[in-house]
């Protein structure tokens, strides 16, 4: 049969046709909305939360037990906080649970003011299992997150500000454009923002905006936990505020009772907020007698039974060209995807893989300006890569240098990803012709010759952590182990590497570990001070040197920690566990050695009666 005007319009006067095509185009409209809507969330992606920070502690030297009752009201506890991480009011929920003292335990969380009731509610459950994960002895935890934070302890910490762990975090970039106007809209900005959120009664949260330059503008946010009052939240938002440093592009202090934070890009959702989930709908059984959808229209042909309708006309084709151009649309948005996702680059050197860092890579005209086209009065040291020349901290390497593509790679690579504030940046590099630059910040005062420079950095591999010495992982706790590692050379009066290196058969870390569990840790003690120092002071620095270069990170304290250690009369000092890289094979015999600083015939073997499990630093005395 010829498909003419006349035959289609013969095959549409059969009703059972009318009333296929009238199904087949209702489908294909009911098939494009929900191929859009789930479209639509496709592309709302759940992602990870971002782990920020975790502290925990035993408020005694006793830890929790697996099966003790404060475990089980703790696991209630947590549980209770995750299954309200949706319906909280605010995105903010606490909880007690215990009937007596010595076994309640209290609980909250607190999600960011502007991320949504799913989102919060993934964040509680990576944080309820991070808490499990990570502190199952302990019984006071808290866990920080970018979208929220969990806490709990065995004493109350509702509506009162809790203004410790602080911690600090900083864009890796520094303003330079006009930085002293820019420190004052910070401090203005945040000023205002701090009085807002305070004021605030439901939702203790507030974000505001302020234009720097033409180019730039300020995004700021501050947050309490909603049950702190008017003033406590206030003056913990001053806490946080007076500790930002706001010399860079970025900064944030959390504490567990309020943040602040500002950046010069937008990292807060302004149109999102918590609402309470629906209460749920009753859902009446369906019934073949009511009609759930719109009733369909009557395509009724204008001329009889003879021809097509406008009406019918449009209900055919526009479905179908709707879909086709929808699935026209998606395909293409499959096919591009497929590609990014399957493009591999493939570099044939270690020179191409550097070049493909756009961008570090500065070139050499601007190099040769700043330098002075490597003038000699820029020149500010030389070592085994080549010389280094100012402004910046830019290392040159030299023709007659054994370090070559690969290493320059490496460092290019590895540096540029180990972003700390208390290392030297890694600004960029230059590759052109046979010129191989790295340009660092520059840091003055006579520094960069300790860091930059041939075998100088051989001295700090003794304060390296094993972490990252050996698997390349760095963390704030990598610092914990420097500091721990530098206690203990100055009570024993020895540098690490040089402990090593000598004809010891351990290094001083374990060496200090062996003196301690033997209860004979004045040993350790440099001879030129034993007859000018308090027992008890040397004694708690011995313990907080040993609690800081503790094998397990997680073990090790924080800084803000040490510091209290340090400075407090009256803390209990938990007790240290081994040492990073200790050796459980060797025995005490090993240990009858000469030590620089001893007389020859004076060996390692001492004993002495003093039990550190007894120590009280009530003598301590800050400098």
């Amino acid at each position: 049969m010829l498909l003419n005007k006349e035959n289609i319009s013969k095959l549409w006067s059969s009703e059972e046709l009318k009333k296929m095509f009238l199904k087949f185009s209702h489908l294909f409209s009911l098939l494009f909305l929900f191929t859009c809507t789930q479209t639509s969330h496709s592309f709302t992606i759940k992602t990870t939360p971002v782990h920020l920070y975790r502290d925990c502690q035993n408020t005694d030297t006793t830890t929790l037990s697996s099966n003790s009752t404060y475990k089980s009201n703790l696991n209630i506890l947590l549980f209770s906080l995750e299954s309200n991480s949706t319906t909280a009011p605010n995105g903010f929920y606490n909880y007690t649970v215990g009937n007596q003292a010595s076994n309640t335990v209290y609980g909250l969380f607190l999600c960011r003011g502007d991320v949504s009731s799913d989102t919060c509610q993934t964040c509680v459950t990576a944080a309820r299992n991070d808490l499990n994960q990570s502190c199952s002895s302990a019984k006071v935890g808290i866990t920080l997150y970018d979208e929220c934070l969990l806490r709990y302890s065995n004493e109350s910490i509702f509506s009162k500000p809790t203004l410790n762990p602080i911690i600090m975090l900083a864009n890796t970039l520094n303003m330079t454009t006009e930085q002293a106007k820019f420190v004052e809209l910070v401090g203005e900005t945040m000023d205002q923002i701090k009085g807002e959120a305070a004021k605030g009664t439901d939702k203790k949260f507030a974000t505001t905006e302020a234009k720097f330059t033409d180019y730039d503008t300020l995004y700021t946010l501050a947050q309490c936990t909603p049950d702190l009052s008017t003033t406590d939240c206030n003056s913990c938002l001053l806490t946080c505020i007076n500790s930002l440093d706001t010399g860079r592009q970025g900064a944030r202090t959390l504490l567990p009772s309020c943040n602040v934070r500002f950046e010069i890009y937008p990292f807060y959702n302004s149109n999102a907020t918590i609402a309470p989930a629906p209460a749920p709908v009753a859902l009446s059984p369906p019934t073949t007698s009511t009609n759930t959808t719109a009733p369909l229209p009557t395509l009724e042909s204008k001329k009889g039974d003879k021809g097509i309708s406008t009406t019918t006309l449009v209900a055919i084709v526009n479905p179908l060209a709707v879909s086709a151009a929808f699935l026209t649309i998606l395909c293409y948005c499959f096919l591009r995807k497929r590609k990014e996702n399957t493009a591999v680059v493939e570099d044939s050197s270690a020179m191409d893989e550097i070049i493909n860092v756009q961008s570090l890579q500065y070139d050499l005209i601007t190099i040769k300006t700043v330098t002075n086209n490597f003038s000699i009065e820029n020149k500010v040291g030389e070592g085994g890569f080549g010389d280094v020349y100012k402004e910046v901290a830019a290392k040159r390497l030299s023709k007659g240098s054994v370090q070559g593509a690969e290493q320059f790679k490496n460092e290019v690579v590895l540096v540029a990803k180990l972003l700390h504030r208390n290392l030297v940046r890694l600004l960029g590099f230059c590759l052109e012709g046979e010129e191989k630059i790295l340009i660092y910040e520059y840091v003055p005062n006579k520094s960069l010759d300790h860091f930059l420079f041939g075998l100088a950095l051989l001295k700090h591999i003794g304060y390296m952590s094993p972490e990252y010495a050996m698997h390349g992982c760095f963390s704030v706790k990598s610092d914990v182990y420097s500091f721990g590692v530098l206690i203990l050379e100055i009570v024993s009066g020895q540098k690490n590497s040089h402990f090593y290196q000598s004809d010891c058969a351990e290094d001083l870390l374990s060496y200090a570990w062996k003196l301690w569990k033997e209860n004979v840790p004045l040993e350790l003690v440099d001879e030129t001070i034993r007859d000018s120092y308090s027992k008890n002071e040397v004694l708690s620095c011995i313990q907080i040197g040993l609690l800081c270069v503790q094998e397990d990170p997680k073990e090790r304290p924080t800084m803000a920690s040490v510091v209290l250690m340090l400075n407090s009369f009256s803390i209990t000092l938990p007790l240290p566990k081994n040492p990073a890289l200790f050796s459980r094979s060797r025995t005490r015999t090993e240990l009858s050695f000469p030590i620089k600083g001893l007389e020859s015939d004076q060996s390692c073997n001492k004993s002495m009666t003093t039990s550190p499990n007894d120590v009280s630093i009530t003598e301590l005395h800050p400098r």
